[in-house]
């Protein structure tokens, strides 16, 4: 097995529907394991963010941030500290309270 450090980036979160942001690798024994996300905040008024984990195999979601508010213009580095492990397939997904104001960064790494 083979881990390998990656990142996965969206600028301008959507709001209303979901953005996956990074899909474990597939294939047996294969996971992504989470290092830590940074949500950044680029206007000028608080906006509110949800992360979430949809697992591959039976299709249930997790929320990890439900409509935590991030100040404006500022930064808001979660998921960071703990070791949060994707297995094949599953998808963490982000969504903004206004559309294209919220910029998202993962840090990953994986194990294949």
């Amino acid at each position: 097995m083979a881990n390998t450090f990656k990142n996965a980036m969206k600028s301008n979160v959507s709001n209303g529907s979901y953005d996956s942001l990074y899909t474990a690798p597939s294939g047996s024994g294969n996971a992504g394991i989470i290092l830590g996300l940074a949500l950044a905040n680029k206007t000028t008024s608080a906006v509110t963010v949800i992360v979430q984990i949809t697992a591959a195999g039976t299709g249930a979601t997790i929320q990890l941030l439900e409509n935590v508010s991030i100040p404006a213009n500022t930064t808001l580095e979660v998921l960071g500290g703990q070791k949060y492990v994707l297995e094949a397939g599953d998808i963490l997904k982000v969504q903004a309270g206004t559309g294209t104001a919220i910029d998202a960064f993962l840090g990953v790494m994986e194990r294949t």
